[in-house]
């Protein structure tokens, strides 16, 4: 009798653990090949200048899933399309975007060259890529701290309010900074947040604890066991690059594994894989 009563008690406790892992492990379905997400970054920056309208415009004409745009917000409080603090390697001027106002900045223009010809455009705002694209496209956004401050997530909200984008699925909001993911998550809980990973100081079990659905990890970083351990917690792995000479070769040693999303700088390569 005793024996019996040890057994059922021993089965229940395994029936128990078993829940409990199951949980704990909430499997996230793998991503199949041609199946993960196409975010352009910065827009078709290897045909245009990167954050302006017509990187993005070739960006949407090539069948993106989401165009990325980095944030930066001026002196009076606008938000412009930039990666950089400065404006110093994208444009003809020089000197933080946080000390100029949108009209002044609006006196530079971006400069590159591609196919040896010289090609320029103003700095977008945010509200400008809106008013050409919020119809037709997704986006997918970074915010950062200005000044090591809380600055510029009000303005992104309520921007993504006055284009009607908060409940129609077509944002995704990402950040280094906890502190401004946090916030974006008050201000729109229902909003997707991806949580960033710096290069080289990618931390799993900060991954995994996130309550962040999306994970965003710079390539070299990557590995099939990580990509697996994030899905099997129901996370999703989104990947960027930094060096624009290796990526090709890089998202080409990628693409057997099951990556939800690629932030490319080469769409058509992407596109291809």
């Amino acid at each position: 009798m005793v024996k019996r009563y040890l057994i059922l008690t021993l089965l229940i406790s395994l029936g128990f653990a078993t829940i409990a892992l199951a949980i704990t492990e909430r499997k996230e379905e793998p991503v199949k090949a041609g199946e993960s997400l196409i975010i352009a970054h910065r827009g078709a920056n290897d045909r245009f200048n990167e954050h302006t309208l017509t990187a993005y415009k070739i960006a949407s004409q090539d069948g993106v899933d989401y165009l990325e745009i980095d944030l930066r917000m001026t002196k009076d409080g606008e938000l412009v399309a930039m990666h950089d603090d400065t404006i110093d390697r994208t444009t003809n001027g020089k000197g933080k975007v946080s000390d100029y106002t949108l009209a002044e900045l609006k006196k530079f223009k971006t400069v590159s060259t591609f196919e040896n010809k010289v090609v320029s455009e103003e700095i977008p705002s945010l509200r400008e890529i809106f008013d050409e694209f919020s119809g037709t496209e997704n986006f997918y956004i970074e915010t950062r701290l200005v000044n090591n401050q809380l600055a510029m997530e009000e303005k992104v909200i309520a921007l993504l309010d006055e284009y009607h984008l908060l409940d129609d699925k077509r944002v995704i909001l990402q950040s280094f900074s906890t502190k401004s993911l946090e916030k974006l998550s008050r201000l729109a809980p229902d909003l997707p947040l991806t949580f960033l990973f710096k290069k080289g100081k990618f931390d799993l079990n900060k991954a995994i604890a996130t309550d962040y659905p999306i994970i965003g990890i710079e390539s070299s970083d990557v590995t099939n066991r990580i990509v697996k351990k994030l899905h099997n917690n129901g996370k999703k792995v989104h990947v960027y690059f930094t060096n624009k000479k290796t990526q090709k070769r890089e998202q080409t040693q990628l693409k057997d594994l099951p990556i939800d999303g690629y932030f490319t700088d080469y769409i058509l390569y992407t596109k291809k894989l």
